[in-house]
């Protein structure tokens, strides 16, 4: 006989997983290529705006397994995780700090690529901003904050295999099905209006990110006109 199964992660949180995942793995190739693939680098860097705004917003009127409220480790909940006593659906505690850890990290790696530059033809859209000196030091910690991001990645694919290998638990197909074998509560809610609300708000924080609403730039001035002789 089948196992029987519930919804646990809906359509939005699991697209919004995949694309984080090749946002990342596109941005770390073109950043460390660099030259022309620079363009490209700065684009991805808007698309991880709006998957983070979008996932921020979902996180509060989703539905239940992807709501914060739903996985926040609480040093209660990490006790009781860390002496076994823990049952529940989702993320566990320790899965929660990894997955809170990494938004916050990415949120502020993209923040500060927003200004930054390469001393050489790419500007982040708000480098104007922030000015040379500024930008300069955010590139700098950029380029530092990608390092520990890299980490993040490693320790959250680490414990996927370690949860298969060790614990028999699968945690890369419900995300692909959105499904998961055995008893459970499905999750409810995050229906179309609050998914166009997080639609909403990720296309608001591209936009405020792209600096279009900024004023152009003064235009240079007049050559100086040399005298015919």
């Amino acid at each position: 006989m089948s196992q029987p199964k519930f919804r646990l992660w809906d359509l939005p949180t699991r697209l919004f997983h995949w694309l984080l995942v090749a946002a990342i793995v596109a941005a770390s190739f073109s950043g460390q290529l660099g030259g022309g693939l620079m363009t490209w680098h700065g684009r991805i860097g808007l698309a991880v705006v709006g998957l983070l705004a979008f996932r921020l917003v979902w996180g509060v009127v989703g539905s239940t397994y992807a709501r914060f409220a739903h996985f926040i480790p609480t040093p209660a909940r990490i006790r009781a995780y860390l002496k076994g006593e823990w049952h529940g659906e989702g993320h566990n505690p320790l899965g929660a700090l990894s997955v809170i850890g990494l938004l916050g990290l990415l949120s502020v790696q993209v923040a500060t690529g927003l200004f930054a530059n390469d001393d050489i033809a790419f500007t982040g859209p708000l480098y104007d901003l922030a000015g040379k000196t500024l930008s300069n030091r955010l590139t700098a910690i950029h380029h530092l904050l990608s390092k520990l991001v890299y980490l993040l990645v490693a320790l959250h694919v680490g414990a996927i295999v370690f949860y298969v290998r060790i614990k028999k638990q699968n945690l890369v197909l419900p995300m692909l099905t959105g499904e998961k074998e055995g008893p459970g509560e499905p999750a409810a809610g995050g229906g179309p209006v609050a998914l166009v609300l997080a639609l909403a708000v990720a296309a608001l924080a591209v936009y405020g990110a792209t600096g279009r609403w900024m004023p152009p730039p003064p235009p240079p001035p007049p050559a100086a006109s040399t005298p015919d002789f």
